[in-house]
């Protein structure tokens, strides 16, 4: 009997399990409740069926079931892996789902990019009078004081270069099994990402635009505050995996879970340049730069 039920082949047909629709829900209540939510800032009311649903609890309430679902999904995940059932075919194919991922979240920037080239490289166009109304004819729009990108975008293209560098030495380590550097190099890596989105938080707080002011705000804090998002995500991810790493969890022959925080890290890491490049740079050369 115990021969029949032994497994004879390289996939993994899963148990049965609650995730998925916990997952569905919580994406519900999040969303319904970001809606609520943003009736509750503008000052409005967001009644369904005559009961008011206006303000922040209901969108907490779907982080929180996100969260649980996200601990839950991915604990199931590595102790399936513990199990042995990550099989050649099975991690071939957990490494597409990651391609695939990455390939999404690059089209999600293309949209900022596309958003943000439209504006500044049509700024003029006689057909479009809107435009040359919000821009002034120009690119960046009259008025506008543009941060340095030599100050503090810089600094923060440094840290994000050397968190990639601290990130393949981790990587590196434990592909020699040496479990001591791979938890250094994921500490430097968290840390370098902590930096960052401080830096950025600073930026953004003396910023001498604001995203209701022009076009520009609007377009420069999409584009940056996505990627902001991005790195605090990244930062968590790795910091999950730094606290594996302690526990002892990878091993020179199965360690995914890392290898997946490492290439959306290098994601972070190339789209930043993109930014760094096309908006702090190109897009606010020749403008009045902001004192200070």
């Amino acid at each position: 009997m115990a021969e029949a039920h032994q497994k004879n082949h390289d996939y993994h047909i899963i148990d049965p399990s609650p995730w998925p629709i916990i997952a569905a829900f919580g994406a519900f209540v999040i969303t319904f409740g970001g809606v609520a939510y943003m009736r509750y800032l503008s000052g409005g009311s967001f009644k369904v069926f005559g009961i008011e649903f206006a303000g922040p609890w209901l969108f907490y309430i779907g982080l929180a079931v996100i969260l649980y679902v996200m601990y839950g999904w991915w604990s199931d995940t590595i102790k399936e892996a513990h199990e042995g059932a990550h099989t050649r075919v099975v991690s071939l194919h957990l490494r597409y789902g990651m391609i695939m991922f990455i390939a999404s979240e690059v089209m999600f920037f293309v949209a900022w990019f596309w958003a943000y080239f439209d504006a500044s490289l049509f700024s003029s166009e006689p057909i479009q009078a809107s435009r040359v109304l919000f821009t002034g004819g120009q690119w960046p729009p009259k008025g506008v004081e543009v941060l340095d990108p030599w100050h503090l975008p810089i600094y923060n293209t440094v840290i994000l270069l050397l968190s990639g560098t601290t990130v393949t030495w981790a990587h590196h380590a434990l592909l020699h099994n040496d479990r001591k550097g791979l938890i250094q190099g994921l500490t430097l890596t968290v840390l370098l990402g902590i930096l960052f989105s401080s830096v950025q938080a600073y930026e953004y707080a003396h910023a001498p635009f604001a995203f209701r002011d022009s076009i520009y705000g609007a377009t420069f804090f999409m584009a940056t505050g996505f990627h902001g998002f991005h790195v605090l995500i990244g930062t968590i991810f790795l910091l999950v995996c730094l606290v594996r790493s302690i526990k002892g969890d990878f091993t020179p022959t199965q360690h995914f879970g890392f290898e997946a925080a490492a290439w959306y890290w290098h994601f972070v890491d190339v789209v930043w340049l993109f930014l760094f490049f096309s908006i702090y740079i190109w897009g606010g050369w020749g403008a009045p730069l902001a004192a200070g």
